[in-house]
């Protein structure tokens, strides 16, 4: 038999060891493991407190912050527990002169790096908002029939994205288009920092095919616009207020899918806010009360972006910085015809599986970008 320590495998297994272990002692640090526990230990008191109930939204909110946190105590655990394992049995292979077990210490290390790398990845979602839930909105551009019917490609592009992470969407509103497509969609994605890998997103996006509504087959360069912004429900950090009269309620019934029901009453609901003159509508729910709520919660977060963009535009004038946001200056250009590639203009990652990307392949690319923002700016440049 082999001695152990003549294998090709030994120093890659012993430098694996070290660095994985120094890779995870950083990351209970950042992600402030010990506090971490401490908070579970708080909120699981809570939960388990009789009266939990008695403010339904708070406790949804608090079960929400109890999952999440849940969530990264046990995947530091668990990638401890695999490094112990890891570790148990490749000592015990080198002192039974083990081959084999040495190998499968080996495969376990190669697992767990790519376990690792994850949760070094999603460090850099450390936002205000980046754990949120989302609403995605996408309008259509310039471009007519084209781009209303590549507006209902990108609204399918998202429901497959959340689809491939078992996250739960929801189509809140839909305006149809005259002949195909939709002028406009709105949708819920709720999944674990769905608005910090969904913020990626925002901006125009631009398709060039050849027609499929023109008989003379005429190449179509097609733009639709994609806001995404972050649902926090009632949260208090969510510092926006919505002063009941400032609303125009406008209800009516639903022209969506889901049965006659849909079309029997005026469930629909569209607000108005009259200071700003936003406008948000939900026809998700046969109940007005139920699409009520989703349509304060939409408004919120559009208030809540509003204010946003004025603090930037303040900062970016004092700055003396000018940066214009039109059609011309899409995120992404989709290419069907006369070749196929996908090209993000701002991480300048390029890909031919447009057809993949169509159906929800994003993470590639949104990965780039939140990679891209995570350097330095120095670094940024330099690259």
């Amino acid at each position: 038999m082999n001695d152990p320590r003549s294998l090709p495998e030994h120093n890659k297994i012993t430098e694996q060891l070290a660095r994985l272990a120094a890779r995870l002692a950083e990351l209970r640090g950042i992600f402030d493991y010990v506090g971490k526990r401490e908070r579970l230990e708080e909120l699981d008191a809570h939960t388990a407190d009789p009266s939990f109930w008695t403010k339904n939204d708070k406790a949804k909110e608090l079960l929400r912050e109890q999952a999440t946190t849940k969530k990264v105590v046990d995947d530091l655990d668990e990638a401890q527990k695999r490094l112990d394992d890891a570790v148990t049995l490749y000592e015990l292979g080198r002192e039974a002169e083990d081959a084999d077990s040495i190998l499968e210490a080996a495969a376990s290390l190669a697992a767990l790096e790519e376990r690792v790398a994850k949760m070094e990845f999603r460090r850099m979602l450390g936002g205000r908002f980046d754990n949120a839930n989302a609403i995605v909105s996408v309008n259509a551009g310039a471009g007519g029939v084209d781009s209303q019917d590549w507006a209902q490609m990108l609204q399918r592009m998202y429901q497959r994205w959340a689809e491939r992470h078992d996250f739960k969407v929801e189509l809140l509103d839909v305006q149809d288009g005259e002949q195909a497509g939709i002028r406009s969609a709105e949708l819920a994605i709720e999944g674990e920092y769905a608005y910090g890998y969904l913020r990626s997103e925002i901006g125009v996006h631009r398709l060039v095919r050849i027609s499929p509504f023109d008989a003379n087959a005429r190449r179509q360069t097609s733009f639709a616009s994609v806001m995404v912004l972050p649902d926090v429900g009632d949260n208090d950090e969510f510092d926006v207020e919505i002063v009941d009269t400032d609303l125009r309620v406008d209800t009516y019934r639903s022209s969506g899918a889901g049965g006659q029901h849909v079309n029997k009453t005026e469930s629909a609901v569209r607000l108005t806010h009259l200071p700003t003159g936003l406008v948000v509508a939900c026809q998700l729910e046969r109940s007005q009360h139920k699409n009520m709520a989703t349509a304060r919660r939409m408004l919120k977060a559009k208030l809540w972006d509003l204010e946003r963009q004025k603090r930037d535009a303040e900062r970016e004038r004092m700055e003396g910085e000018k940066k214009k946001i039109e059609w011309g200056s899409q995120i992404r250009s989709y290419v069907i015809h006369p070749y196929q590639q996908v090209n993000d203009h701002r991480t300048e990652l390029k890909s031919s599986a447009v057809n993949a990307t169509l159906d929800g392949d994003l993470d590639p690319f949104i990965e780039a970008f939140l990679l891209q923002q995570s350097k330095p700016p120095d670094a940024a440049e330099a690259n």
